[in-house]
């Protein structure tokens, strides 16, 4: 039992007291390889000394002032981003679900300046967004939904990579002002697109006068391969959101914003307390640096593409297998039943994974794993499945 907090959680009945690369201990002192990195969150790994020492310089200099006054940091993070991908300006939160509030403000405010009243923005079934009553409602699962009516209007469902369905939609809802989409979709099991899918989205939303907002908060700072997953496909959003791996743990979120999104959150229009504070903007630039420095993008695809060949070679004859999905270091294991009690034996073998929309093996490792660390991954999530 947790005393006194909520059950919001069901956790594993383990707590961890250190960590270290791509390691965790246990109280016991029992080691465990970490293949999850905190939902792709600790994208350098655990107890990382250079992030470690800017957080406690930051931490012995300035943590908090609020967003009444010039934070450095926070603009010179601000300007890192918008190098690195492209945009224009960058709203700063404390997590995905801030950064993706932050995203449908910036629609309905687009869909003020245009003078439609009853704003829709399109998602897709199977997505998640987040669990602020908004983002909550953005998210395309019904089961997250349940109990939490009524939920805010202005939201159309439709099925993921499916360019015919949405341009059919233009045609009958005159009043669609935006689109949000994951460039892959993580959390209900590694769903990877058609290569051209964010292209023909990109091109039908310029068509239409939409918002292309794309939440790169699981897929970001360089998990598939590039900074960004949708740069691999040349195109430019007007709104992209990002969290997770940012911050390496710290928690924050941004919201970026360019060509026609840009300028439309004003003073007095949105903000955020703790958001963009110099401690959380340390960390990730810090982060950035380290990413860029050490061009973990592109080990993040290569060690990725190993381990889905070595994942390939090792189940190919397992008739349980559906599908393995891949791209860089997002990798998911479909399987054709139910298999949450997979998450329980790897904790055994001091493993950790996670299994998403029920019957996926999902893993996201650390970008600075080691060769023979991803080979101790592929042959025990391999061992489990063959076994299962």
């Amino acid at each position: 039992m947790r005393h006194h907090i909520m059950p919001t959680y069901a956790s594993m009945p383990v707590r961890f007291t250190k960590g270290e690369g791509a390691w965790l201990w246990d109280e016991k002192g029992n080691k465990y390889l970490d293949a999850l990195s905190g939902i792709a969150v600790c994208g350098l790994g655990h107890a990382h000394p250079e992030i470690a020492h800017a957080i406690s310089e930051q931490a012995n200099t300035l943590i908090h002032t609020s967003n009444l006054y010039y934070i450095d940091k926070q603009e010179k993070l601000a300007d890192k981003l918008c190098e690195l991908t492209g945009m224009n300006d960058v709203f700063f939160g404390n997590s995905g679900a801030e950064a993706n509030e932050a995203a449908i403000k910036i629609a309905r405010r687009f869909a003020y300046k245009k003078n439609i009243d009853q704003p829709i923005i399109v998602t897709m079934n199977k997505s998640f967004h987040g669990r602020t009553l908004a983002t909550l409602t953005a998210t395309g699962n019904s089961a997250v939904k349940e109990g939490f009516s009524p939920l805010p209007e202005g939201f159309r469902h439709i099925p993921y990579n499916d360019i015919n369905t949405l341009d059919i939609l233009s045609k009958q809802l005159p009043h669609i002002v935006a689109v949000l989409v994951e460039p892959i979709q993580g959390e209900s099991g590694i769903h990877i697109p058609a290569s051209d899918y964010l292209n023909k989205l990109s091109a039908l939303c310029e068509k239409n006068d939409w918002l292309l907002m794309l939440d790169e908060i699981q897929t970001g700072v360089g998990r598939t391969g590039h900074f960004l997953a949708s740069q691999q496909n040349g195109i430019k959003a007007d709104v992209i959101t990002m969290a997770k791996a940012l911050g390496n743990g710290v928690p924050i979120g941004a919201c970026l914003s360019s060509n026609k999104a840009s300028g439309l959150l004003t003073a007095g229009s949105h903000g955020s307390t703790f958001g963009g504070n110099p401690l959380a903007c340390a960390a990730a630039l810090k982060v950035l640096e380290i990413v860029e420095r050490d061009q973990l993008a592109k080990r993040a695809w290569a060690l990725g593409n190993h381990m889905g060949k070595v994942f390939k070679t090792k189940l190919e004859h397992c008739d349980h297998v559906v599908e393995i999905r891949q791209k860089g270091l997002m990798i998911g294991i479909e399987l054709s039943s139910p298999c949450p009690e997979l998450v329980t034996k790897a904790l055994e073998k001091k493993l950790l994974i996670n299994v998403a929309g029920g019957n996926t093996v999902r893993l996201l490792p650390p970008l600075t794993l080691s060769d023979d660390e991803a080979m101790t991954i592929t042959d025990l999530v391999s061992e489990l499945i063959l076994a299962h």
